[in-house]
């Protein structure tokens, strides 16, 4: 499709497509099946030729999507379809669910198949992100503040704080519960007898998903637990892409993402966009309006709602699909970047030592007092010029030039930025 090259790149894009759902939905009936063998309510040879007719290959997917318009969900015109592709085992498909336990495990399979992919990418980009750190542990930077220039801090501890966050969004991501749902019509599955709760236990267990405590047909913590966890994966991409964007304007020139060939413009030959790095944007800012629907959606109405569950199959994997395509957008930044230590310093030193007047006023508290140094301090940056001078030669501060100069050092006021740096590093290696 025309936009997917930008907004659906990567491998989660295949992972949420209609073919991954139809076959998630078929390895849900192939396991309920099995599940129901397994407690000796199906016999075994109809669960393994139903096993066999779960191939989505033998299915027409967009016949399904239009049958899905009768019953109003796609589970059920498949149920039929499997049903007839079953042959005489087909008496055994289906038995003891309802249309939202196929949808429900399916969409759960999705989202567990798709998170593989995405933390794959992410872990690729914590990679590059903490060989960043290490590198430029010491490369003195500019820390912006209401985007203007504040204080010298170290382009490692900005990669740093790139890389604990998205490490924190990952691992919230990991934590994430996918469990299986079976319930039957009203989440009691009388239909089953006395063996529900077994038929639930061996289902999860072939399909590898947790063992709900009991249906969450209305109970969409699940899916809103889900949602959250991506939104904030995707707010920590938008970050880290944002910065390098702001980085890697003309007037900055501290980053740039060399690839032959990308980032030009159809106008503008000179330009070398980090396109890399706004896909990933563009991608990760779809998401809180995605996020938003999903919990929108939560409240369902009884045993079983009526349209807020369906709403929630689309936003679901349109979020799936976009937070894959930011994270696959920024490792492709990442694995691009270049940095421009000497462009960074040049940066630093712009304000002709401005960036250390609060140094300066700090240094000079004990003999000359915090307010008359402030004002002092900022009247000489005011002045212009030659700020080592102009600080050497005000009466009120009693500074020698050589004093003046060496408080005006960028690399002697980065605090605890390489510890910072280091705690960083070690944590990750830790979580590896």
């Amino acid at each position: 499709m025309l936009f997917d090259g930008v907004l659906a790149a990567g491998p989660v894009r295949e992972a949420v497509s209609d073919r991954a759902w139809l076959q998630a939905m078929l390895d849900a009936e192939a396991a309920l099946a099995g599940a129901g063998a397994d407690v000796g309510l199906v016999p075994a040879e109809a669960a393994a030729a139903i096993a066999a007719a779960c191939d989505a290959a033998r299915y027409d997917v967009a016949e399904l999507g239009r049958a899905a318009a009768d019953s109003g969900n796609p589970a059920a015109p498949l149920a039929r379809a499997l049903t007839a592709e079953a042959g005489d085992a087909g008496r055994y498909v289906h038995f003891g669910a309802t249309s939202q336990d196929i949808v429900d495990t399916a969409a759960m399979l999705v989202a567990r198949s798709a998170r593989e992919a995405l933390l794959a990418d992410l872990d690729a980009c914590r990679a590059a992100l903490a060989g960043l750190a290490a590198t430029h542990r010491s490369t003195v930077h500019t820390g912006r503040t209401l985007l203007q220039q504040a204080l010298p801090t170290t382009f490692g501890l900005v990669a740093a704080g790139w890389l604990t966050a998205l490490s924190a969004s990952g691992a919230a991501l990991r934590s994430v519960s996918l469990p299986a749902q079976l319930g039957g019509a009203v989440g009691t599955l009388a239909s089953l007898g006395t063996d529900g709760p077994a038929v639930v236990a061996a289902y999860a267990r072939r399909l590898g998903l947790a063992e709900p405590a009991l249906p969450w047909h209305t109970d969409r913590g699940v899916v809103a637990e889900l949602a959250g966890a991506l939104g904030r994966v995707c707010g920590s991409v938008a970050k880290i892409a944002g910065d390098v964007v702001l980085l890697a304007q003309t007037e900055l020139g501290e980053v740039s993402e060399d690839a032959e060939g990308a980032g030009g413009s159809s106008t503008m030959p000179h330009k070398r966009n980090p396109v890399a790095a706004i896909s990933a944007l563009a991608a990760a800012r779809q998401a809180p309006g995605l996020v938003a629907t999903l919990f929108a959606a939560m409240p369902h109405e009884h045993q079983r709602a009526a349209g807020a569950w369906h709403a929630e199959w689309r936003p679901q994997r349109e979020l799936l699909r976009a937070t894959g395509s930011a994270v696959w957008w920024l490792r492709t930044s990442l694995s691009r970047l270049v940095v421009h230590p000497d462009r960074m310093r040049s940066n630093v030193d712009l304000t002709g030592g401005a960036l250390l007047a609060e140094r300066v006023t700090t240094a000079l508290v004990p003999t000359v007092g915090r307010q008359p140094a402030h004002d002092a301090v900022a009247e000489c940056v005011r002045a212009g010029g030659d700020l080592a001078a102009a600080l050497a030669e005000h009466p009120a501060l009693g500074l020698s030039r050589s004093r003046a100069a060496e408080l005006l050092d960028p690399a002697g006021y980065l605090g605890a930025a390489e510890v910072f740096v280091d705690r960083a590093l070690a944590r990750y290696e830790e979580e590896r």
